[in-house]
C-alpha cells in the first residue's frame, strides 16, 4: 500500500469516527445545522477522495449517502431514528471497506447493492416517517450535489500545526528514554558513593535534562481518554434499541489524558461496564414510572487526576447492585459460609461480582449472562497497577470507581528490602509508612502502633483501625532476619482496592524512578510480581504487586476471603468487642473518654470564634450556627446549656480550644475540652454506673480509670429533640439485637445499653437482622427503628411474627415520630412496645420489663 493510500485510510477513519458522534448529536437536534452541514462536508471529502483514488465501492455508498445528507440539509427531509440509523449502517459498512484496504491495500470484494438502495430509497422518500416539504427529484450526478454546498466558503481558522509520526517510532524512542533514565540513575549512585565530587553539579544537570526529555516524551504519548470513548454512545444508542430502553450517556472529563498504552488497556473494560449499566443496571421504561423515575435511564461517565492517578467513575441511575441474588449465588457456589453471609455488609457482598465466574443474570443473552465479565475487567485494572470498587445504593444505581496509573513505562516505586533482598513497591498503591518494635509493645506509652493477634492472624493497632500484617520474607520463603527486642519493625501500608494491607520488611530506602521491565515467562505464575527494574547500581529486582499479594492470601480487592477476614473479626458492633475510644482532658478530670466513631471531626477553635448568646455558646461552622457546650464546666455543675459565664471568665487564658464535633442529619454540637490526649482501641467494659449527669461510667482505658461520657445527655442540653439512639438478670448476660439504619444513633446506643448491663448485637437493616435469624443466633429482646429504608421496621416485625425462631420475642420499636400514631402503627405490625428515641428511661424499663416476664414464663 502506498503512502498516499495509506494517509487515507487513515483521515477516513478518523472521520468516520468524528460521523458517529455527529450523527448521534443529529438525531437528537435535527434542526442542528452547524452539525449537518459538519457530517455533509465529511461524507463529500471522503467520496471525493475515493474517485480520485479510484475506490470505486467506497465512492458509490459514499455517494448515496451523500444523497441523503443533501436532502436531509435541503430540508426536503427531517432526521429521524430510522434515517440515522440506515445512515449509521453505511458507516459500518465503509469502515469494514476501509479494514479490507488497511490489510490487503485494495478493496476487499462485495456488494453494497441492498444498502445503496435503502440509501437511495430514503432520499427518495419512500423510508422516511417524516414526509418532505415538497417532492425534490434525486441528484444525478455528482457535480449536481456539489451544488448543495454554502456558496461562501468558511473562513480558514490557522490551528496547531501537526505531524503524524508512527507509533512504533514512539514506542522506541520511550524505550531509549528508559536506558537514559537507568544510566541517570547509575551515575547519581556513583555520585552519592563519592562525596564532593567534580561532576556532582554536571550530574545534576543531566539528571533535569533526563526528567524534561523523560516528561516530554510522556506528552506524545498521552492521549485524551475521550479516544476510549468515541464507540460508546453508539454502543449506547443501539443498546438502546435492543433492549427497548431509553438510555442517555453523560461523559465528564473527556479531555482527561493519560498514556496511550494504559488507554488501550482500559478500552474493553469500560465498553464491558456501559454494557453492563445497559442491560443489567438500567430498568425498562415501565418499571422506571412504576417506581417513581424519569422514563430515560442515564449512564455517567467521568474521568479526572487525582494525584498522578487517573480516577474514572462509571454510573447509572437504575436499580442497583441486586444484593439479595448475589447472597443466593454466593450460598450456591459455596463462595461463603451462611454464617459468614449473614455477617457481611452489603458492601462486601456486592464484590462479590468481582470473583471469577459470578453473574446474576437469569439467563444468557448476546449482551451479558455467561459469568465473563467483571472479573476479567477487575484482573486487566490489576494488570495496569489499578483498583476497582463499586459502591451501590438499592433503587438509585451504581457508581464503579477506578484507580489507574498515568503510564506504565516509568513510575515512581519505593524500594525496600526483606529477607536479604531487595524489592520495588509503585508507589500508587503505598499508604504510609509506620514503624514499631518488633516485640510489638511502644517504647514511649501511647507513642508508637502496636502489635496484636486475632485468630492467629497478626494485626497493628494504628490510630483508629485494626491493620491486618504479612510478613514478606515469610510470604516469599526467604530466610528471616534476626531482631532483638528493641529493633525497629517497618510495615509499609499498601492500599488494595477498598482495603489496607501491612507488609512488614526489613528496611526502607528511597523511592526512585523506575523502568517497568515485562515478568519473564517462567514466572508469569508467580501473581505477586508485576514487572522487574534495574537499580542505579546495576541490581535487577522484581516490582512487587500488593494485588497479587492480597489474593494469594485470599482478601483482594473485593474484599473477600474464604473465612472471615481480619475487618470482619474486629468490625462487628457487639459490646465485647474493641472499641477506638478518644481520650481526652476537661478541666479537673484528668482523663475522659468517648467512642471515636461518634466523634465527626476534630476542631482548633480560637477564642475569637466563639460567641455568645444569653446562657449559649455558639460558633459559626460551615455556614451553620453551632451550639457550643465547655464540657469542664458543665461536668462541674456550671450553670447554663453552655456553660457561657465560666467560659468567659477563662477565655484569655487558652490561645485555642480542641472541639468535639458531632454531626448528624444536618445537625451538629460542639464539646469544647482542653486537651486531646489519645486514640486507642479498647474492649469498652463499663464497671461502674455513674451517678453523675452527663457521665455514662466507669471503664479502665490504656489502663486507667476513666469516665466515660454520657453522649446523648450532652447533645440534648443543645438540642432538646435529638434523638438518643440507643436491670440485667443475674446469671448471663441477656443479649438483645438492635436494628437501626443510622450509624450515629447505633454507635450511641450500643454504649449505653452495654453499661446496663446487656450484650449488644447490630444490624444496618431488617434483611441483615433477619439473616442474623436465619444463622441460628438468639436473643432475648430485640429493639427495631420503624421508619428505615429497604426492609423498614413494620415489615420486619411482620417477618418476625410471621414464626420461626424469634416469633416470641419481645420487639421493642423505636421511633422519632408523633408518639401517638407512631404507638399505633407498632401495635398493628406485631411490637410489643413502642418507646420515642429521646426517652432512655423508658427504653430500659421496657427491656427490663420484658426480660422479666420472660424469665418469670420460663
Amino acid at each position: 500500500m502506498d503512502d498516499l493510500l495509506a494517509e487515507f485510510v487513515t483521515e477516513a477513519g478518523e472521520s468516520l469516527a468524528e460521523l458517529d458522534a455527529a450523527l448521534l448529536k443529529l438525531e437528537q437536534a435535527p434542526g442542528d445545522a452547524e452539525t449537518l452541514g459538519r457530517v455533509f462536508r465529511l461524507v463529500h471529502t471522503i467520496k471525493g477522495t475515493c474517485g480520485f483514488l479510484g475506490l470505486t465501492r467506497l465512492e458509490h455508498l459514499a455517494h448515496a449517502a451523500e444523497n441523503v445528507l443533501g436532502r436531509l440539509r435541503e430540508g426536503s427531509l427531517v432526521a429521524n431514528a430510522d434515517i440515522i440509523s440506515v445512515i449509521l449502517g453505511a458507516l459500518d459498512r465503509l469502515k469494514l471497506i476501509l479494514d479490507g484496504i488497511r490489510l490487503t491495500g485494495a478493496e476487499p470484494h462485495g456488494d453494497d447493492a441492498s444498502l445503496i438502495t435503502a440509501l437511495d430509497d430514503v432520499s427518495a422518500g419512500k423510508r422516511s416517517e417524516a414526509a418532505p416539504a415538497e417532492p425534490v427529484s434525486k441528484p444525478e450526478s455528482a457535480a449536481e450535489d456539489v451544488a448543495h454546498e454554502p456558496e461562501a466558503p468558511e473562513a480558514h481558522v490557522a490551528g496547531p500545526q501537526t505531524l503524524r509520526v508512527n507509533v512504533e517510532i514512539l514506542e522506541e524512542l520511550m524505550t531509549l528514554v528508559g536506558e537514559l533514565v537507568l544510566t541517570r540513575n547509575q551515575l547519581m549512585q556513583i555520585d552519592r558513593m563519592h562525596q564532593n565530587s567534580a561532576y556532582v553539579v554536571p550530574l545534576q544537570r543531566l539528571s533535569h535534562i533526563t526528567t524534561d526529555l523523560q516528561e516530554g516524551v510522556m506528552k506524545t504519548r498521552m492521549q485524551p481518554i475521550g479516544n476510549a470513548w468515541n464507540k460508546l454512545p453508539r454502543l449506547v444508542r443501539d443498546l438502546s434499541h435492543e433492549l427497548s430502553k431509553s438510555i442517555e450517556l453523560d461523559m465528564l472529563g473527556a479531555g482527561t489524558e493519560l498514556d496511550r498504552q494504559v488507554l488501550e488497556l482500559i478500552r474493553d473494560p469500560l465498553t464491558h461496564m456501559v454494557r453492563n449499566s445497559a442491560d443489567h443496571g438500567l430498568e425498562t421504561p415501565a418499571e422506571r414510572r412504576a417506581a417513581g423515575k424519569a422514563e430515560t435511564g442515564r449512564i455517567s461517565l467521568n474521568a479526572y487526576h487525582e494525584g498522578g492517578h487517573i480516577i474514572i467513575e462509571v454510573g447509572d441511575d437504575g436499580r442497583g447492585l441486586p444484593v439479595d441474588k448475589i447472597r443466593e449465588r454466593v450460598l450456591a457456589r459455596g463462595l461463603a459460609s451462611e454464617a459468614d453471609v449473614a455477617a457481611m455488609s452489603d458492601t462486601s457482598l456486592q464484590r462479590f461480582i468481582f470473583h471469577p465466574g459470578f453473574s446474576t443474570a437469569s439467563a444468557v443473552t448476546s449482551i451479558s449472562g455467561r459469568g465473563v465479565g467483571m472479573d476479567v475487567v477487575k484482573t486487566n485494572v490489576e494488570k495496569i497497577g489499578g483498583t476497582i470498587d463499586v459502591r451501590s445504593t438499592p433503587g438509585a444505581g451504581a457508581v464503579f470507581h477506578i484507580k489507574i496509573p498515568l503510564t506504565l513505562a516509568i513510575v515512581s516505586a519505593l524500594i525496600i528490602a526483606a529477607g536479604g533482598e531487595r524489592f520495588a513497591i509503585p508507589q500508587i498503591s503505598v499508604v504510609e509508612l509506620v514503624r514499631t518494635r518488633a516485640d510489638g509493645e511502644a517504647s514511649v506509652a501511647g507513642s508508637e502502633p502496636l502489635i496484636d493477634r486475632i485468630d492467629e492472624t497478626l494485626v497493628l493497632r494504628l490510630r483508629d483501625r485494626l491493620l491486618p500484617l504479612v510478613n514478606l520474607a515469610a510470604l516469599l520463603h526467604l530466610p528471616p532476619v534476626h531482631r532483638e527486642a528493641g529493633d525497629c519493625l517497618h510495615i509499609v501500608v499498601a492500599q488494595v482496592g477498598a482495603n489496607t494491607l501491612g507488609l512488614v520488611v526489613d528496611q526502607v530506602f528511597d523511592t526512585e524512578e523506575i523502568v517497568v521491565k515485562p515478568v519473564s515467562p517462567i514466572l508469569r505464575h508467580l501473581t505477586l510480581f508485576s514487572g522487574n527494574t534495574i537499580l542505579g547500581d546495576g541490581s535487577v529486582i522484581m516490582i512487587l504487586d500488593p494485588n497479587g499479594i492480597a489474593r494469594l492470601l485470599g482478601v483482594g480487592a473485593s474484599g473477600v476471603a474464604e473465612k472471615r477476614s481480619v475487618t470482619q473479626v474486629v468490625g462487628s458492633q457487639t459490646s465485647t468487642d474493641r472499641t477506638s475510644m478518644l481520650l481526652f482532658r476537661a478541666g479537673m478530670h484528668r482523663c475522659l473518654a468517648v467512642p471515636l466513631g461518634l466523634v465527626s471531626r476534630l476542631e482548633d477553635m480560637k477564642p475569637a470564634q466563639i460567641e455568645t448568646a444569653g446562657d449559649m455558646l455558639l460558633t459559626q461552622y460551615r455556614g451553620k450556627l453551632m451550639p457550643l457546650i465547655c464540657l469542664a464546666d458543665g461536668l462541674s455543675g456550671a450553670h447554663g446549656r453552655g456553660g457561657a459565664a465560666t467560659y468567659t471568665q477563662s477565655a484569655e487564658l487558652s490561645a485555642s480550644h480542641p472541639v468535639l464535633v458531632f454531626l448528624d442529619h444536618g445537625r451538629s454540637v460542639g464539646l469544647i475540652v482542653d486537651e486531646i490526649i489519645d486514640v486507642v482501641e479498647e474492649q469498652l467494659r463499663i464497671e461502674l454506673i455513674a451517678d453523675r449527669p452527663g457521665v455514662l461510667g466507669i471503664a479502665v482505658i490504656a489502663g486507667r480509670a476513666t469516665d466515660v461520657i454520657d453522649t446523648g445527655y450532652w447533645l440534648t442540653r443543645a438540642h432538646q429533640d435529638w434523638f438518643i439512639k440507643s436491670a440485667p438478670s443475674a446469671g448471663r448476660q441477656p443479649q438483645i439485637l438492635v436494628v437501626e439504619d443510622d450509624d450515629f444513633f447505633r454507635q450511641m446506643v450500643v454504649p449505653i445499653l452495654s453499661a446496663a448491663g446487656y450484650s449488644v448485637t447490630a444490624a444496618s437493616d431488617g434483611e441483615q437482622a433477619l439473616r442474623l435469624r436465619d444463622a441460628g443466633e438468639r436473643f432475648d429482646a430485640i429493639i427495631s427503628d420503624i421508619d428505615m429504608p429497604g426492609m423498614g421496621g413494620v415489615a420486619f416485625a411482620r417477618q418476625i411474627r410471621a414464626g420461626g425462631l424469634w416469633s416470641q420475642v419481645p420487639l421493642i420499636a423505636l421511633s422519632g415520630l408523633d408518639e401517638h400514631s407512631a404507638g399505633r402503627i407498632a401495635k398493628d405490625a406485631g411490637f410489643t412496645e413502642h418507646v420515642m428515641k429521646h426517652d432512655r428511661g423508658a427504653l430500659l424499663k421496657g427491656l427490663e420489663r420484658h426480660l422479666a416476664v420472660n424469665a418469670v414464663a420460663a
